[in-house]
């Protein structure tokens, strides 16, 4: 490290351009490494964020370009004709340009946070004659946010991306394949989403025939099954972190990195924050979306019962959990505090938000509305827990704890809601 650091000091952005440039070609750079002590350096004031930016990217396009035309030039009969030392086939190599032709370009912009991968893309991309318009828009659009976001945390980080540098990357990498699952199931989806629809409906509602009469609030029951299988994944992953104890690491990068970004400045609009976390917040919420109900809604009786049982439910919820896990949280203003996990503020702020929400859009159709009421609940609840970690009166595991138990709960009763809703309506058909 004493070697990049020396080198990076000395040649600066030609280094950084260079040694981007190369790592593109697939040789064994450690680019992450040099883009967060570059990040460090700019933290430091030894070089300019913007200019350390635009070298990295020059460099990383332009290998990224040259990959590309290596493979193409060299194309199909070289990989036939010297694949083999490789283990490298005809068969599997018309497997993998399948595989790029479907997916490849889906994929370009997160194959940059998989080591490994990002090395070979171009080549492989040039080599099954993947059109280079649409491969620069994805690669240079990835290795630019790729490159933006590595210098960004170690100048976010400072002094202190020695000892968090190993933790980000795990992150990073697990960021990567996460993306590359969902970006594979997006696709999936889009191709195949008639069948899809079918059969995830089928088995939501062990087969009954009625599928259509679920009209236009059918995507917000699929979306919120869809939902529940994801926070549920998660919910058991973070029970398995907790009882090995591996939340300190992220607990002590995360709040290093919002305690950097919002400084003291940030005290009275984190306080403004807090209290969208609180009854301040959630009375008029809960009182307004009542009164929407009962103007708007058909089932009105079932909505109000479900709204009271969701926020109460909710609340039961996340005291039995925190009573269960017993968890000592931070020590805030000398006093320590206890039962943080999880967070009841990230828990009540997405099952209170959310539901409501979603009692607005299933008598809305129009996508602009859907995506403004998505996004604003998502902020509200991500400045609630920000504000949670700025004070330190909860880790940021809690935080995150509260987001998906919370998405466990908010999204099973609406699953539930409209399955009582459907059967309600074959009765009253029956009868």
């Amino acid at each position: 490290m004493n070697t990049l650091t020396t080198w990076l000091e000395h040649y600066g952005y030609g280094l950084i351009l260079l040694a981007l440039f190369f790592e593109m070609l697939a040789l064994p750079l450690p680019g992450e490494m040099l883009m967060s002590y570059t990040g460090l350096f700019v933290y430091e004031g030894k070089l300019n964020g913007l200019l350390s930016i635009l070298s990295a990217s020059a460099g990383a396009t332009a290998g990224v370009t040259l990959s590309y035309w290596i493979g193409y030039r060299l194309g199909k009969p070289f990989v036939v004709k010297y694949g083999h030392r490789i283990h490298l086939g005809e068969e599997k190599l018309n497997r993998i340009s399948l595989w790029f032709e479907k997916y490849g370009d889906k994929l370009l912009f997160i194959a940059f946070f998989i080591p490994g991968v990002r090395h070979i893309t171009g080549y492989f991309c040039g080599v099954t004659r993947m059109p280079f318009r649409r491969y620069a828009v994805y690669a240079y659009s990835g290795a630019i946010f790729w490159i933006s976001l590595f210098i960004s945390l170690g100048r976010v980080l400072g002094p202190k991306w020695e000892a968090y540098h190993r933790t980000v990357n795990r992150y990073m990498i697990i960021f990567g394949v996460a993306s590359a699952l969902l970006s594979l199931l997006v696709y999936l989806y889009r191709k195949h989403k008639r069948r899809i629809l079918a059969s995830l409906m089928t088995l939501l509602n062990q087969g009954v025939r009625h599928f259509n009469s679920l009209g236009k609030v059918r995507f917000l029951v699929l979306s919120s099954f869809m939902a529940l299988v994801v926070f549920v994944s998660l919910m058991l992953g973070l029970i398995q972190d907790f009882l090995a104890q591996e939340f300190s690491q992220f607990d002590e990068v995360a709040s290093y990195v919002v305690h950097t970004v919002f400084g003291s400045e940030w005290q009275d609009a984190m306080n403004g924050f807090a209290k969208l976390g609180s009854l301040y917040f959630y009375g008029p919420l809960i009182v307004l979306t009542a009164l929407w109900v009962v103007l708007k809604g058909r089932d009105r009786l079932l909505e109000l019962s479900f709204l009271l049982w969701v926020v109460l439910g909710g609340e039961l919820l996340d005291a039995g959990l925190r009573m269960l896990f017993h968890r000592p949280g931070p020590v805030a203003a000398g006093v320590q505090v206890f039962n943080t996990f999880p967070s009841e503020e990230t828990l009540t702020s997405l099952t209170v938000c959310g539901f409501s929400a979603f009692l607005l859009l299933r008598h809305y159709s129009e996508s602009l509305i859907r995506i403004s009421v998505t996004l604003t609940v998502i902020l509200l609840c991500l400045l609630v827990g920000i504000s949670r970690v700025y004070f330190n009166v909860q880790f940021p595991s809690d935080v995150a704890a509260g987001y998906v138990f919370g998405g466990v709960w908010i999204s099973l009763n609406i699953i539930l809601l409209e399955v009582l809703r459907l059967l309600r309506k074959n009765e009253a058909i029956t009868a």
